[in-house]
């Protein structure tokens, strides 16, 4: 669409908000409504537009998806997973979109024919859908059924089902709008499971007890405050169900005897704002992580299970401020204690009973080593998860006595890979302020660091999540031509610790996108790139950082690909009613209540800052039910662009008419869509 073509209902009547009696006009503010026939219509032109002025690139398209397909072995199964009498796995088969989850006996080989069982054929149920995933997925405690739970439309409520795993047959049991997190009680009979409020909010944990109906389904708690998300889950033991209430500053879990399904719920430590905690058992104690006392990279308590408030807590690690505890695993014998320290994820092992803490060794200096699928408590064995930027995803059993670790199963790579063909390796920007920002980089050996080579630069940065480097095929396809892959550790993530997190966050969220922008120019002026060759790319918060970016720095990124970007920050978080708004406030502010909040997040919010100006190419994408980033934000920010924007560059909307926030489900098809991401980037640094 040319720059000097208005949208069709670029005249429509603006809806205007206020905030304390200043009027903001939001002239797209009605595209919320997606029922419209109108939008319907724009988002389909805005597909038919994208389609047609990419057609040229559906050759490279085509070799890339077929590049993408050739190094992924498309047969291919899980590390099998051991639990009680057998061994659990997925497994794929070539020409299938969805994975099969299955299970043997132990003893028996996993993907051997004979004694495996399917449990769940995705690709069975997803039949004449175009969007289809799999939520909830329990085995119960006797290993004869299973919880399933199934959305096909991206919207993420899900419909609840149970499977006789005797007879493969579902029972009557359907119970729909359920969200994330599940618990079997000891019976085998009776089953926790969320829903969500109307804004997506998940607040209640109900109680089923199959063969009974669903109207006779018990509420056992209901979460009011609108901050918090309400979770539940079996604690590894089996002996608890757990409660757990987290706004993004404060925790409250509440727990039952797993064999008392009818129980009134424990209260473990009341609310205290500011107090996060997590719990598990232990027999007959509660190990603690905890923020409590001032111990902000957290640290490690205990308390019986009679008395497991905060009155009770001892310490059994001390707060390190150059180490955060993340979190831990507990076993019969053994803790695994998942740590962060220098911007790297690391797992040490401290006996249950005290004494010598150990760090599990590692083969690389940038790595990521994470926990894996550990269902037994009584163990003497640790399956963690490896991977790093030139090593493939590798799944580990740790003997915790011996600490010899044997490789269980390493995603194979078809084709000529080897990591010996590329170099990867951590490097650091140095932020406005002083600050050192990490960057991880990967590219093909003999990189001449002369600023010709283009560069894929990815960031993040909020809710304290990190973007560790982990190893993906499908990237090769870019490396392998030339590209640098770059990840900006920037603030506002979990890398470097609490502190990282919190100096990116509320009135300091600006130094999110500097240290974006930081690691930009250091990789230009060490010669890694060059503006013209230099790709941002980021989705959900990691697309208000593109948008922020790009209206600070325009100049500084030949193109910009922004997924289900959140882009309309203040006109979302001036709205209540919206999901998520609430509990988003101690994340951003609340600037409906606070006008410092309200003046600096508009300094900002990517929306709010489109300029009469040149800006770089641009892909825009969204999803029609995207319960997490409303696809309006995408559309009206495109919208202001294409009629605010003064070059010629393209600037492209591919909404998802039938999916939500993660894009397309079937791995086909997310395989596709990322060759159509990496032929818009290769055209736009010239490597067609």
């Amino acid at each position: 669409m040319p720059n000097d073509e208005q949208p069709p209902f670029a005249t429509r009547k603006p809806t205007v908000l206020s905030h304390r009696g200043d009027d903001r006009v939001d002239d797209w503010y009605w595209l919320r409504e997606k029922t419209d026939p109108e939008v319907i219509k724009y988002l389909e032109d805005e597909n038919a537009y994208t389609k047609a002025v990419t057609a040229h690139t559906d050759a490279l398209q085509d070799e890339l998806f077929e590049e993408i397909k050739s190094r992924i072995l498309e047969t291919d199964l899980s590390a099998p997973v051991p639990w009680g009498e057998w061994m659990y796995y997925s497994r794929t088969e070539e020409g299938q979109q969805y994975g099969i989850f299955c299970r043997k006996p132990k003893g028996d080989t996993a993907g051997d024919d004979g004694a495996e069982q399917i449990l769940l054929d995705q690709n069975v149920l997803a039949a004449g859908h175009d969007y289809f995933a799999v939520g909830v997925q329990a085995i119960s405690p006797e290993h004869d059924r299973l919880a399933y739970a199934t959305d096909t439309n991206g919207s993420e409520k899900y419909e609840l089902h149970f499977r006789d795993l005797t007879t493969g047959e579902d029972h009557d049991d359907v119970i729909a709008d359920v969200y994330y997190g599940q618990a079997w009680a000891s019976d085998n009979r009776t089953f926790f499971y969320v829903r969500p409020d109307h804004a997506m909010r998940p607040y209640q944990v109900w109680r089923h007890t199959l063969g009974t109906p669903t109207t006779d389904d018990a509420l056992v708690y209901q979460e009011d405050d609108e901050r918090f998300f309400l979770g539940v889950s079996r604690s590894r033991s089996g002996a608890f169900i757990l409660l757990t209430s987290n706004s993004k500053m404060t925790t409250e879990i509440r727990f039952l005897p797993a064999d008392q399904p009818g129980a009134e719920p424990t209260v473990v430590h009341p609310k205290e704002q500011g107090l996060e905690y997590d719990v598990e058992d232990h027999i007959d104690r509660f190990f603690i992580v905890t923020n409590a006392d001032g111990a902000e990279n957290f640290k490690l308590m205990e308390a019986p299970v009679t008395s497991p408030g905060r009155a009770s807590w001892t310490e059994v690690i001390a707060h390190r401020p150059e180490v955060k505890l993340d979190g831990i695993d507990v076993f019969a014998d053994h803790i695994a204690l998942y740590e962060r320290t220098e911007g790297l994820r690391r797992i040490a092992i401290r006996s249950v009973g005290g004494g010598e803490t150990h760090v599990i060794e590692q083969p690389e200096t940038v790595y990521t080593a994470s926990g894996g699928s550990n269902l037994e408590f009584e163990t003497s064995t640790l399956r963690y998860g490896y991977t790093s930027l030139v090593t493939p995803s590798s799944v580990y059993d740790y003997d915790v006595n011996s600490r010899e670790r044997t490789l269980i199963k390493q995603q194979p790579v078809l084709g000529d890979f080897s990591p010996e063909h590329y170099d990867s390796e951590r490097v650091w920007a140095k932020a406005e302020d002083g600050e050192m920002v990490p960057i991880s980089l990967l590219y093909k050996k003999g990189l001449k660091q002369d600023g010709t080579a283009p560069c894929l630069l990815y960031g993040y940065g909020s809710y304290e999540i990190s973007i560790d480097p982990s190893f993906s095929s499908v990237r090769l396809s870019l490396v392998d031509r030339g590209f640098v892959f770059a990840i900006a550790h920037i603030r506002g993530g979990g890398e470097m610790g609490r502190q990282w997190y919190e100096n990116g966050k509320f009135l300091k969220k600006v130094n999110t996108f500097t240290d974006f922008i930081a690691c930009a120019e250091h990789l230009v002026s060490e010669g890694y790139t060059s503006p013209d060759r230099l790709v941002a790319r980021g989705g959900s918060a990691g697309g208000l950082l593109m948008g922020a970016v790009t209206n600070r720095r325009a100049d500084l990124f030949r193109a910009v690909v922004a997924e289900v970007p959140f882009v309309d920050c203040l006109t979302t978080m001036l709205d209540s009613s919206l999901p998520l708004t609430i509990p988003e406030y101690e994340e951003w502010g609340n600037p409906e209540a606070d006008g410092e909040t309200y003046e600096y997040m508009k300094s900002y919010s990517p929306y709010d800052n489109v300029e009469i100006r040149d800006y770089p190419w641009m892909l825009v994408t969204a999803g029609l039910n995207d319960p997490r980033v409303s696809y309006w934000e995408p559309a009206k920010w495109v919208a202001k662009l294409r009629a605010t924007k003064t070059d010629d560059n393209p600037l492209l909307l591919k909404t998802e008419m039938g999916a939500g926030h993660g894009g397309p489900s079937g791995r086909y098809d997310a395989w596709k869509d990322e060759a159509f991401v990496y032929a818009f980037m290769l055209e736009a640094v010239g490597l067609t």
